[in-house]
């Protein structure tokens, strides 16, 4: 076996309408098929790829599932997510990284606490 690449994110969430917005409005998602699942929930995908599996739940848990600290995304240019979330009001913090990567990355909050990261990388 070996791993060919990420495949999802499973994301959390006591409004499924209020969710779906936040990625497609934010991020360009777009909701598309899922199976019938013994769960209520929606999946947003970025081109023919399901990427970000929303699971509704009654409320969140208390105690949060495992380590990991937050999902990335790699993105063709920052500014239009920024004047987005500037609209929104959502804070941000915005990074540029050391040569010799020279991308950005920025990093936000979705509606359930999850920690989001866009990286792009800065024109030349």
């Amino acid at each position: 076996m070996k791993i060919l690449r990420p495949d999802h994110f499973t994301v959390l969430s006591v409004d499924l309408d209020a969710t779906r917005d936040f990625y497609t409005e934010l991020l360009g998602l777009m909701p598309g098929p899922r199976p019938d699942l013994s769960m209520d929930g929606i999946w947003l995908y970025a081109g023919e790829f399901a990427i970000v599996h929303v699971v509704r739940v009654e409320r969140l848990p208390a105690e949060r599932q495992g380590v990991l600290d937050h999902m990335a995304f790699r993105a063709d240019s920052l500014e239009p997510l920024i004047e987005r979330l500037d609209a929104r009001g959502i804070d941000y913090r915005l990074i540029r990284t050391p040569a010799p990567w020279q991308q950005q990355q920025i990093f936000f909050h979705g509606p359930s606490g999850e920690k989001i990261e866009v990286d792009a990388d800065i024109a030349p």
